[in-house]
């Protein structure tokens, strides 16, 4: 594992990490190995990864929390441009941290990436004007497959950073803003996710 650190079990659930690469910065710039099979096998994560994602967001936008049911995935996530907040919320049934959350500051800067089995919501709030995120997934995108969980559940009770505003019974953004005023900006769909008690257990 000589080019990363890996932090398990965060948070106290079993099976998230957080990874920090070994980066190689002079006068000129910087190299990092963003991924590798040898060191991620070494620390007992041998994962057959299959797909690489990337989106752009803009301030305020949350994406989440999302899974697929029938062919859930194992994702590698990392900011390589901007900051976001990257949020897991364990729904395995017989876990003894279902329904708790983690979250992680991914940025440009401490290029910091989460590994989030499966089993557990996944989310990103974005706090910087723009941010660029991808990650890495053990299994294809299916169609149809998708669930969700409201991102603002109070039984759940995510701190999501420089958000504010009071829960009104649903997933929806009204009434809910960044610190500086920006609005929180969902999808239609993300909008109406159930909360945990009536959400999908793996």
């Amino acid at each position: 594992m000589g080019q990363i650190k890996v932090e398990k079990n965060v948070g106290g659930i079993q099976g998230l990490c957080v990874i920090t690469p070994a980066v190689h910065g002079d006068n000129r710039g910087y190299f990092m190995e963003t991924y590798s099979q040898r060191d991620l096998a070494e620390a007992g994560l041998d994962i057959p990864f299959v797909q690489d994602n990337q989106s752009m967001s803009t301030k305020g936008v949350l994406r989440g929390l999302h899974f697929q049911k029938q062919y859930p995935q194992t994702k590698l996530v990392r900011a390589i441009k901007g900051r976001v907040f990257d949020v897991a919320v364990d729904l395995r049934a017989g876990s003894a941290t279902y329904g708790k959350w983690y979250g992680v500051l991914l940025t440009e800067e401490n290029k910091k990436q989460f590994l989030i089995p499966k089993g557990f919501a996944h989310g990103f709030l974005v706090l910087s004007d723009t941010a660029e995120f991808c990650y890495k997934c053990d299994d294809f995108y299916h169609a149809n497959d998708e669930g969700g969980l409201a991102w603002n559940d109070p039984a759940i009770g995510i701190e999501w950073p420089e958000l504010m505003g009071t829960y009104n019974g649903t997933a929806s953004a009204e009434g809910y803003a960044l610190s500086d005023g920006t609005a929180l900006n969902l999808s239609d769909k993300d909008r109406k996710w159930p909360c945990l008690t009536e959400a999908f257990r793996f």
